[in-house]
């Protein structure tokens, strides 16, 4: 028995070591041709490549930025056959443990104080949505909307002055959890909200005159296990049926022509579309919120990570929707208000021919239901630090998209019924 237990005990410790990335690379290829653009999903099917951009493999075309990551092992094969074909790549992190420790690189002002200058883990992230009640009764309340697979709470936060129904706009970060700066926006924007109403004349005016759902973390189980097992994890952790792959992804899991795209239905990959639409407890809770209060909400607004664009539908259909001269407008103004505060450029334009075609989008399928201003800003950056934008970069990246919501919510109070 005293043999058997401390080895039992360390394949325990093993099994939940934390990943670590070492000498991992990031590379950057341009395929010229259709050509070129098969020589990497050729090279995906014989390699474990993550693709950063585009989300993965099928999306890989012709004149693409690609984006994806590979281990330290594979790293001098790929480069070889890169090289054997005469590709235009180049290696933009050269060691992804290291840009991942790289990226706490702001100092905590006052210990047990909130930051909105650092990137917060679930834990803070809870006591910061009690903080927030505390701090603002009467204009902060929390609302339980449901919980994950692993029975962590799902909560919105409703901000704005409580009297009488009103229009509101619904927002959600982290619906993957990999992408810690989106999560960051939603803490910096009721933040801003509670603390400039009163001073900002805007602010003031919105809050008095609507409603701000705000979901901070979509895909809790999945942003805990990005802090503590796998800094690169992307999906829930919801366990898949025949398959010891774990996950799927959220916004893949909506009922918006789900599973039309081809190459969504690996429980394995990353982009897997889940086995029915609504199938995991976070995307039904979320639905089930929206469509309670169909009636008021009038925007649906959702953050990303990464390449520094602003989307509306479609993403499942090339077909315009019937609004998209009045989406095409907010979105071309909103990047623009974006831009004046330290010129940082967005691109515009529908997720199909913007980013590349996706089904079963939160996006799309809030639209589909009613809401007719749906957007998703991919925020910072275009794939220096991708995933990991450094912590020094949390403000700027949250002070630049404020503004673009702002103008957003202005347009909305005036312009829909």
């Amino acid at each position: 028995m005293w043999l058997i237990l401390p080895v039992g005990l360390i394949a325990t410790t093993l099994a939940i070591a934390p990943v670590r990335f070492d000498r991992e690379k990031l590379f950057r290829v341009k395929p010229q041709d259709e050509k070129q653009a098969d020589i990497i999903k050729d090279l995906a099917k014989t390699n474990e490549l993550d693709f950063w951009y585009p989300g993965a493999t099928h999306h890989v075309a012709a004149n693409m930025t690609v984006d994806f990551r590979v281990s330290e092992k594979e790293s001098q094969a790929i480069q070889s056959a890169l090289d054997q074909n005469k590709m235009h790549y180049e290696i933009l992190i050269h060691d992804l443990q290291q840009e991942i420790e790289k990226q706490f690189d702001v100092k905590e002002d006052i210990p047990g104080r909130h930051s909105y200058a650092k990137y917060n883990n679930w834990e803070k992230i809870v006591a910061w949505t009690e903080k927030m009640m505390d701090k603002h009764p009467e204009m902060v309340s929390r609302i339980k909307i449901g919980s994950t697979v692993e029975d962590n709470p799902l909560y919105v936060l409703k901000i704005g002055k409580k009297k009488g129904r009103r229009k509101a706009i619904f927002m959600d970060c982290g619906i993957h959890a990999r992408e810690w700066v989106s999560p960051a926006f939603c803490q910096w924007f009721v933040y801003q909200a509670t603390k400039t109403y009163g001073r900002n004349k805007i602010m003031t005016k919105l809050l008095d005159r609507m409603n701000f759902y705000i979901l901070p973390v979509f895909n809790v189980d999945g942003y805990i296990w990005s802090w503590t097992k796998n800094r690169m994890w992307r999906k829930n952790r919801s366990k898949n049926q025949n398959s010891k792959c774990i996950g799927t992804d959220l916004n893949r899991n909506f009922n918006a022509s789900w599973d039309s795209i081809p190459n969504t239905n690996d429980p394995c990959a990353d982009n897997y579309r889940g086995s029915a639409p609504e199938s995991e407890k976070e995307t039904k809770a979320v639905t089930d919120f929206i469509r309670s209060h169909l009636n008021e909400i009038k925007a649906y607004i959702t953050f990303h990570s990464y390449s520094q664009m602003l989307l509306f539908p479609y993403g499942y259909t090339s077909k315009l929707p019937p609004n998209h001269e009045d989406l095409a407008k907010v979105a071309k103004i909103g990047t623009d208000v974006l831009s004046t505060r330290y010129e940082t450029r967005y691109i515009y334009g529908p997720i199909a021919s913007t980013i590349y075609p996706t089904s079963g989008s939160s996006l799309d399928w809030a639209y589909d239901l009613g809401i007719k201003h749906t957007f998703a800003f991919e925020l910072r950056d275009k794939g220096k630090f991708g995933f990991l934008l450094p912590e020094s970069r949390i403000k700027p990246t949250c002070r630049e998209t404020m503004l673009a919501v702002k103008f957003i919510s202005k347009y909305i109070l005036k312009h829909t019924p």
